[in-house]
């Protein structure tokens, strides 16, 4: 699912021929009494370009996905950190925060020291209320836990999209089945090149 944020946040392709990966496998499951014949990859490093677009045919996107399976207790267990010219997003669980910042510019002169506070450009968009982000009221039942309630909002989703298809007989889900297999396609090559 985090290949498939990848897609949806850039709009664009990833570059499958350029994957690189590095694992670690076994290291959170060496105490159970059934072993694998080969270890559960628990943690990666995936980094990837995306594909440049006909306007842009170079110095595109790129992408880095690091999994740690025991990440749980740290401060951030999952975060997200889009990085550009203009500036950076950056969200974090179990903060459901996320934080947005402008590049300086013209008050920041000196790049050999950090910009001064003054020219700093923080904007603080608060997710907790999942009722309230996502508009999705009393219909459908959220829950804690590891995944902050996206599966209500995965299903609100779809209930929404059943009904549009109801109402207009057209078939418009947030998510197709062609993006889970580009996402699935995107693991599968990491996998390759372990």
């Amino acid at each position: 699912h985090f290949f498939d944020l990848f897609r949806l946040i850039s709009g664009k392709e990833v570059d499958l021929p350029q994957v690189k990966a590095m694992v670690q496998r076994g290291i959170n499951y060496q105490d159970e009494e059934t072993q694998q014949e080969v270890p559960i990859i628990d943690s990666a490093y995936v980094i990837f370009p995306f594909k440049a677009t006909e306007a842009k045919k170079s110095g595109g996107a790129m992408g880095c996905l690091e999994l740690s399976m025991f990440a749980e207790g740290s401060r951030h267990q999952e975060e997200i950190i889009v990085t550009g010219t203009q500036g950076r997003i950056e969200a974090y669980l179990p903060e459901n925060k996320v934080f947005a910042y402008r590049r300086p510019t013209k008050e920041w002169s000196d790049r050999s020291v950090p910009p001064p506070k003054s020219c700093i450009q923080e904007t603080i968009y608060d997710c907790s209320n999942v009722r309230e982000v996502h508009g999705i009221e009393n219909s459908i039942p959220t829950h804690g836990g590891y995944h902050y309630s996206s599966t209500a909002i995965e299903w609100h989703k779809l209930i929404c999209a059943m009904a549009s298809y109801k109402e207009t007989g057209k078939w418009h889900p947030e998510v197709k089945l062609s993006d889970g297999l580009d996402a699935v396609g995107i693991g599968l090559r990491a996998n390759d090149v372990i």
